[in-house]
Protein backbone atom coordinates (compact mmCIF):
# COMPACT_ATOMS: atom_id res chain seq x y z
CA UNK A 1 0.00 0.00 0.00
CA UNK A 2 1.30 3.08 -1.08
CA UNK A 3 0.79 6.36 1.57
CA UNK A 4 1.75 9.82 -0.33
CA UNK A 5 1.17 13.05 2.09
CA UNK A 6 -0.78 11.22 4.60
CA UNK A 7 -3.26 9.86 1.86
CA UNK A 8 -3.63 6.05 1.05
CA UNK A 9 -3.25 5.57 -3.19
CA UNK A 10 -6.21 3.40 -3.90
CA UNK A 11 -5.29 2.68 -7.04
CA UNK A 12 -5.07 -0.13 -8.34
CA UNK A 13 -1.13 -0.83 -7.51
CA UNK A 14 -2.41 -0.09 -3.88
CA UNK A 15 -5.14 -2.53 -4.38
CA UNK A 16 -2.47 -5.57 -3.99
CA UNK A 17 -1.12 -4.50 -0.80
CA UNK A 18 -1.82 -6.78 1.98
CA UNK A 19 -3.07 -4.00 4.41
CA UNK A 20 -5.45 -2.60 1.65
CA UNK A 21 -6.90 -6.15 1.39
CA UNK A 22 -7.63 -6.88 4.77
CA UNK A 23 -9.72 -3.72 5.35
CA UNK A 24 -11.37 -4.23 2.19
CA UNK A 25 -12.29 -7.82 3.63
CA UNK A 26 -13.30 -6.44 7.04
CA UNK A 27 -15.27 -3.65 5.27
CA UNK A 28 -17.27 -6.73 3.41
CA UNK A 29 -17.62 -8.83 6.31
CA UNK A 30 -18.83 -6.10 8.16
CA UNK A 31 -21.21 -5.27 5.78
CA UNK A 32 -22.60 -8.81 5.53
CA UNK A 33 -22.36 -9.45 9.32
CA UNK A 34 -26.24 -8.93 9.78
CA UNK A 35 -26.26 -11.54 7.09
CA UNK A 36 -24.35 -13.95 8.73
CA UNK A 37 -25.32 -13.67 12.21
CA UNK A 38 -29.63 -13.50 11.16
CA UNK A 39 -28.87 -17.00 9.69
CA UNK A 40 -27.08 -18.49 12.42
CA UNK A 41 -29.64 -17.34 15.10
CA UNK A 42 -32.79 -18.73 12.84
CA UNK A 43 -30.45 -22.33 13.02
CA UNK A 44 -30.35 -21.95 17.09
CA UNK A 45 -33.45 -20.89 17.56
CA UNK A 46 -35.75 -22.26 14.60
CA UNK A 47 -38.92 -22.14 16.70
CA UNK A 48 -38.06 -18.30 16.66
CA UNK A 49 -37.48 -18.03 12.67
CA UNK A 50 -40.71 -20.09 12.34
CA UNK A 51 -42.54 -17.49 14.92
CA UNK A 52 -40.87 -14.32 12.48
CA UNK A 53 -41.98 -16.23 9.35
CA UNK A 54 -45.70 -16.88 10.60
CA UNK A 55 -45.75 -13.21 12.22
CA UNK A 56 -45.27 -11.30 8.88
CA UNK A 57 -46.94 -13.91 6.49
CA UNK A 58 -44.41 -15.69 4.69
CA UNK A 59 -46.07 -19.53 4.53
CA UNK A 60 -45.20 -22.60 4.88
CA UNK A 61 -42.92 -20.71 7.46
CA UNK A 62 -40.53 -23.64 7.31
CA UNK A 63 -39.94 -23.48 3.86
CA UNK A 64 -39.39 -19.67 3.94
CA UNK A 65 -36.80 -20.18 6.68
CA UNK A 66 -34.57 -22.87 5.12
CA UNK A 67 -34.71 -20.54 2.26
CA UNK A 68 -34.05 -17.04 4.05
CA UNK A 69 -30.56 -19.03 5.84
CA UNK A 70 -29.71 -20.52 2.75
CA UNK A 71 -29.92 -17.51 0.97
CA UNK A 72 -28.56 -15.09 3.07
CA UNK A 73 -25.46 -17.17 4.29
CA UNK A 74 -24.50 -18.05 0.38
CA UNK A 75 -24.77 -13.98 -0.95
CA UNK A 76 -22.83 -13.43 1.64
CA UNK A 77 -20.23 -16.27 1.62
CA UNK A 78 -19.90 -15.14 -2.44
CA UNK A 79 -19.26 -11.75 -1.17
CA UNK A 80 -16.76 -12.78 1.15
CA UNK A 81 -15.05 -14.98 -1.66
CA UNK A 82 -15.56 -12.50 -4.52
CA UNK A 83 -17.10 -15.12 -6.63
CA UNK A 84 -20.25 -13.63 -8.22
CA UNK A 85 -19.16 -11.11 -5.56
CA UNK A 86 -21.54 -8.51 -8.15
CA UNK A 87 -24.77 -10.90 -8.49
CA UNK A 88 -24.99 -11.53 -4.72
CA UNK A 89 -24.21 -7.81 -3.65
CA UNK A 90 -27.32 -7.12 -5.80
CA UNK A 91 -28.97 -10.01 -4.67
CA UNK A 92 -28.43 -9.10 -0.99
CA UNK A 93 -29.57 -5.41 -1.94
CA UNK A 94 -33.06 -6.37 -3.54
CA UNK A 95 -33.56 -8.65 -0.30
CA UNK A 96 -33.03 -6.07 1.78
CA UNK A 97 -35.09 -3.91 0.31
CA UNK A 98 -37.83 -6.43 -0.15
CA UNK A 99 -37.50 -7.35 3.39
CA UNK A 100 -37.22 -4.04 4.70
CA UNK A 101 -41.33 -3.26 3.04
CA UNK A 102 -42.60 -6.29 4.71
CA UNK A 103 -41.13 -5.84 8.19
CA UNK A 104 -40.45 -1.65 8.73
CA UNK A 105 -43.75 -0.34 7.36
CA UNK A 106 -43.44 2.60 9.64
CA UNK A 107 -45.70 4.37 7.86
CA UNK A 108 -48.70 2.19 9.50
CA UNK A 109 -47.58 2.84 12.53
CA UNK A 110 -48.93 5.47 14.87
CA UNK A 111 -47.12 8.76 15.88
CA UNK A 112 -44.64 7.75 18.87
CA UNK A 113 -41.58 5.63 19.89
CA UNK A 114 -42.33 2.57 17.84
CA UNK A 115 -42.94 4.59 15.05
CA UNK A 116 -39.76 6.38 15.34
CA UNK A 117 -37.16 3.17 15.96
CA UNK A 118 -39.30 1.52 12.85
CA UNK A 119 -38.37 4.76 10.58
CA UNK A 120 -34.61 4.73 11.81
CA UNK A 121 -34.14 1.03 11.15
CA UNK A 122 -36.37 1.09 7.65
CA UNK A 123 -33.60 4.36 6.47
CA UNK A 124 -30.76 2.28 8.18
CA UNK A 125 -31.77 -0.80 5.88
CA UNK A 126 -32.06 1.03 2.99
CA UNK A 127 -28.52 2.37 3.83
CA UNK A 128 -27.03 -1.15 3.96
CA UNK A 129 -28.87 -2.07 0.38
CA UNK A 130 -26.68 1.09 -0.75
CA UNK A 131 -23.86 -0.17 0.11
CA UNK A 132 -24.30 -3.61 -1.59
CA UNK A 133 -25.23 -1.55 -4.78
CA UNK A 134 -21.89 0.22 -4.34
CA UNK A 135 -19.82 -3.29 -4.05
CA UNK A 136 -21.72 -4.11 -6.86
CA UNK A 137 -20.71 -1.11 -8.51
CA UNK A 138 -17.00 -1.36 -7.44
CA UNK A 139 -16.72 -4.79 -8.61
CA UNK A 140 -17.69 -4.58 -11.78
CA UNK A 141 -15.39 -1.42 -11.87
CA UNK A 142 -12.83 -3.36 -11.29
CA UNK A 143 -13.27 -6.38 -13.29
CA UNK A 144 -13.65 -3.84 -16.06
CA UNK A 145 -10.14 -2.22 -14.92
CA UNK A 146 -8.08 -5.59 -14.99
Amino acid sequence: MTLLKGNIDTGAAAEGGRLWRGAHFLALLALCAAYIQGPLTKIFDFQGALAEMTHFGLLPAPLFAVVVVVFELAMSALILAGRFRAPAAIALSLFTLAATLVALRFWELPPGMERTMATNAFFEHVGLAGAFVLVALHELRRRALH
